[in-house]
């Protein structure tokens, strides 16, 4: 990946449904040159799809934590599926050690938060959590 990649990359972060000929002007390339580029960035497996930013997404959230998730047998993927289907749960990483699932999770009140624990501790083959709320941010990426 070179840096007109990187350069790409963040474009489409900033809007991935960005036309390729909006893509190509700012980039200073042309239409094809940025089907190409983006083409094989997918091919080798660089870009893996695409998602949507909602509003909601980009507000700070008074209630925020981590839940940290073990997992029974080979349910990993199908509950990957239904944490990522829900709006609350912001971000899903796979982990190693004790925990098989880190979730951040945002949520407008403690009351919606602990529903959405509820609701995660209820789906098939979860097995054991532990959650902490976030007090504050001291850095943000």
């Amino acid at each position: 990946m070179d840096d007109m990649d990187r350069r790409l990359i963040g474009a489409l972060r900033h809007d991935a449904r960005a036309s390729l000929s909006d893509l190509a002007a700012e980039l200073g390339l042309t239409r094809a040159t940025v089907r190409a580029r983006l083409a094989k960035l997918r091919e080798r497996g660089d870009v893996l799809g695409f998602t949507v930013v909602l509003k909601q997404d980009v507000l700070s959230d008074p209630v925020r934590g981590l839940m940290m998730i073990a997992i029974e047998g080979r349910g990993t993927d199908r509950i990957l599926r239904q944490l990522s289907g829900m709006p609350e749960v912001r971000r899903v990483h796979s982990t190693n050690g004790r925990w098989d699932v880190i979730a951040e999770i945002g949520t407008d009140t403690l009351e919606r938060f602990d529903q959405i624990l509820f609701q995660i501790r209820r789906l098939d083959g979860v097995t054991a959590s532990e959650t902490s709320l976030l007090l504050s941010t001291r850095k943000d990426s």
